[in-house]
């Protein structure tokens, strides 16, 4: 079981360390939590009885919110408020609703992309095996696991990437003033 859950983490370590190697212990709780979460949740599912919890419209809403106001809070708490709240000027204030709206339409797609997947996932699955009656189970529930897992990355790696682009545009803003 410890073998097991060092490899986890190691393996989510790294998948950190790839999108943000100067933050791997600032953001391995947060996004291990969150990959950890949505692995159960979706393969909750394969329980009879039981639905995944991201089936759920609200539950996966729950979880976009939670990745906006995470961006926003660890880009805050690395840059200082008047320097995160900066780059949305930048390179020109003309651009700040787009800003707002991009920050907005890709909280609403991280919610929508998780919800109709894992729907759509378990509503194929029951219609396969209604039809199909239960010749057909095994690979079925190995589409069901795999696909569970993916989605999960998914999720995952688009939280990662948002938190981390929060946290890397002073990094940007560093390299620049130090090149001129």
């Amino acid at each position: 079981m410890q073998l097991l859950a060092e490899g986890i983490l190691t393996t989510i370590e790294e998948a950190i360390r790839a999108v943000a190697p100067d933050h791997v212990r600032l953001l391995t709780p947060f996004i291990a939590s969150l990959w950890i979460f949505l692995v159960v949740a979706n393969l909750s599912g394969l329980v009879p009885g039981i639905h995944s919890p991201t089936r759920d419209l609200s539950a996966t809403s729950a979880l976009a919110i939670l990745v906006f106001l995470s961006v926003h809070l660890f880009g805050i708490r690395s840059q200082g408020l008047k320097s995160y709240l900066r780059h949305y000027l930048t390179p020109s204030p003309i651009l700040l609703p787009f800003h707002i709206i991009s920050e907005i339409t890709r909280t609403i797609a991280l919610a929508v992309r998780l919800f109709g997947n894992i729907m759509s996932l378990e509503t194929a699955a029951l219609l396969i095996l209604l039809v199909a009656g239960f010749l057909a189970p095994i690979p079925i529930l190995m589409l069901h696991i795999i696909e569970a897992l993916v989605q999960a990355y998914i999720f995952g790696m688009l939280a990662l990437i948002y938190v981390a682009g929060g946290l890397q545009s002073q990094q940007l803003r560093k390299h620049k003033g130090e090149s001129s």
